[in-house]
């Protein structure tokens, strides 16, 4: 029987994405092609995870899990501590999209959902993280630019509006242009020596603007207005000129990120979270006489005038300046006395900006990070045997075991049992590091501060580095040397030197154990 020149395709489930399909070809290369292309159509991408984890010397898995979750901690940790000049006073646009895409399902549960779920994760992080910065949040759907809420210094205003969209369904084509405008009209007035920024969530491949979209992205470049986006689906070319031009000093790549799965897009949306790098560019513009002006420096030094206003609670409920509501309680200006209801703002009477010396000290830690400490090896470890339990929180750390207490070259051996333990990060989700990179994760579950040489466990050196931004050993060090009496001949210091230490450990202690309790920082250091 002679070969036909059709090839049938079995057919597939509409799920698989599949249908009846018939080729036409003269080779059979063609015609083997056209059909593979046809079935790839339908087919998904099968990830063997299972075979990613590699069994312990006990015979389980629990320490390879353990692994992996201390090697997520380490990664998120292990980031440049270099002291840079950035602009911790923020102004901040996030723009989400409202449109039919964001009902794709392929982020659980749906784009939709999982977005307003970061992007309030995002809010209440972004003001643990910048006091003194502001947001504001626009949407978009049906061609339309949708104001969601105005720009703000107040977390609560931001997470209750974003709580009301969820009532919402998603509908409609995004409008890119019309909320770059929106955008752009928002942070117009936004003062010289704060940045001026768009965070874009971005999940159709599409947009449909009423004009030349480049004319706008033009003029946030004139206004020193920094674009960043977050990709749901794919690049688009457009997403891709908007920050490259805007961030000219910057790498496209760094500003423009397509999330790949749920942790991903998490980490994409809180690295937002840390202030740009101040780059010292000067936009010239062409006055009306052809000449160049370059007034609008991009890393200008100036002063800036803040009040610190008190807390008052009065006996009958008088209306405040920002929102015209009746409240007992508030914060009087220092310069007019004009009563707002939160801070940090800016005052509606005299244009004032008021925060408190708590706001300023948190966003300090963004101009010095704390370095980032080092792991141990178990050489160090056994060096060190009286640091037997973490400085922090005092548990203890595992035992050194034989032969591993002296400097042994790795060999081949060892470095395959490396290759083997890191293939176990696609588990998580995470890109397998090379085996350069696994030297952020301890062996002996022990990371040692560069300057104060104290041991700490994995989950302090997170809420130090996280929460705190302090090193419990260094603050337990700097203690006031008081001239000693003759006679107790210096015995007073060295008494009051560990009382320092012993009470300020504590306190860290207290901390930790009540961010595990669900208790906050400042609750804590209150009380």
């Amino acid at each position: 029987m002679p070969e036909s020149d059709d090839e049938y395709v079995q057919d597939v489930s509409d799920d698989e994405g599949g249908a009846h399909h018939v080729t036409q070809g003269t080779k059979p290369s063609t015609r083997r092609a056209a059909g593979q292309s046809s079935r790839g159509n339908g087919g998904w991408e099968v990830t063997r995870t299972w075979e990613n984890v590699v069994e312990g010397e006990d015979g389980t898995i629990s320490s390879t899990v353990e692994g992996l979750l201390e090697a997520g901690k380490r990664k998120r940790l292990l980031k440049d501590t270099t002291p840079l000049q950035r602009g911790i006073i923020r102004h901040l646009i996030l723009i989400i999209d409202l449109c039919i895409a964001m009902a794709e399902k392929d982020l659980r549960p749906t784009r939709y959902l999982l977005t307003l779920r970061y992007a309030q994760e995002f809010v209440v992080e972004y003001f643990e993280q910048n006091p003194i910065s502001q947001l504001g949040i626009i949407g978009m759907r049906d061609g339309l630019a949708v104001r969601v809420s105005d720009m703000s210094g107040n977390p609560n205003e931001h997470v209750t509006s974003l709580q009301s969209l969820r009532e919402q369904e998603p509908k409609g084509s995004p409008s890119l242009q019309n909320a770059l405008d929106m955008a752009r009209a928002a942070l117009f007035h936004a003062p010289s020596h704060g940045t001026r920024e768009i965070l874009l969530i971005f999940g159709s491949l599409l947009s449909s603007d009423p004009g030349d979209i480049h004319t706008t992205i033009t003029a946030l470049s004139t206004s020193r207005i920094t674009a960043t986006v977050i990709g749901l689906a794919a690049q688009v070319a457009i997403c891709r000129t908007l920050v490259s031009r805007t961030n000219p000093a910057l790498n496209p790549d760094e500003a423009y990120g397509v999330c790949l799965n749920e942790q991903h897009y998490r980490d994409l949306f809180m690295r937002a979270t840390t202030p740009p790098v101040t780059a010292k560019t000067s936009h010239l513009s062409e006055t009306t006489n052809g000449e160049t002006d370059d007034d609008h420096d991009g890393a200008k030094s100036s002063l800036l005038m803040m009040g610190f206003p008190s807390r008052i609670v009065e006996a009958v409920k008088t209306f405040c300046a920002c929102h015209s509501r009746p409240s007992r309680g508030g914060y009087l200006c220092s310069r007019c006395s004009s009563k707002v209801c939160a801070l940090p703002s800016t005052c509606p009477a005299c244009g004032l900006t008021l925060i408190l010396s708590t706001h300023l000290a948190r966003s300090y830690h963004h101009l010095f990070p704390l370095r980032n400490w080092k792991e141990v090896s178990w050489a160090r470890a056994a060096k060190q045997r009286a640091q037997v339990g973490c400085f922090g929180c005092g548990t203890g750390f595992p035992g050194i075991p034989k032969g591993k207490g002296a400097v042994i070259p790795r060999g081949r051996a060892e470095l395959n049992r490396e290759r083997e333990k890191i293939r176990g990060f696609e588990v998580l989700g995470m890109e397998a590091p090379s085996v350069a990179a696994t030297a952020g994760v301890s062996e002996s579950g022990r990371y040692e501060c560069p300057t104060c040489r104290s041991f700490f466990c994995i989950d302090c050196d997170v809420f130090a580095h996280e929460v705190v931004h302090n090193c419990p050993g260094c603050q337990s060090r700097e203690v006031v040397v008081a001239e000693p009496d003759a006679e107790d001949d210096g015995a007073g210091v060295e008494d009051r030197d560990k009382n320092g230490v012993e009470s300020k450990r504590e306190t860290f202690q207290d901390m930790v154990n009540a961010q595990i309790n669900g208790r906050s920082a400042e609750d804590v250091i209150m009380g």
